[in-house]
């Protein structure tokens, strides 16, 4: 394994956790129906999942795509903490869920432009 930065280690963290809230979110959303269960909400939360988990291998593996990968996962983390926030009305596994999102996008977005 090669040795990581600090930086690196935090996105490597950030993505571990937003990939794990995202989609206990899933679930949780199912659950809740309506508009939270509709396809378009949950392939957003699932896209930011599997974004995340892609980054994470690209990170652990120090492949040199890894930029990459983060930008697209900077993406898909906005784009579901936007959406989980205009979905919450105060729910807190939604709130939780858009910030660990948006901490993630910031980190992301920092690996994608220091690769």
């Amino acid at each position: 394994m090669h040795p990581t930065s600090p930086e690196m280690q935090r996105c490597i963290d950030l993505c571990q956790s937003c990939h794990a809230s995202c989609l206990t979110t899933a679930s949780h959303c199912l659950k809740m129906g309506g508009e939270h269960a509709s396809s378009s909400h949950i392939n957003i939360l699932l896209d930011c999942a599997a974004t995340c988990a892609t980054s994470v291998d690209f990170m652990l593996r120090g492949s040199e795509m890894h930029g990459r990968t983060c930008g697209v996962c900077a993406e898909a983390c906005q784009r579901c903490a936007q959406d989980c926030e205009r979905l919450a009305n105060g729910d807190q596994q939604m709130l939780d869920c858009a910030a660990i999102c948006r901490q993630c996008a910031e980190s992301c977005r920092m690996m994608a432009t220091a690769a």
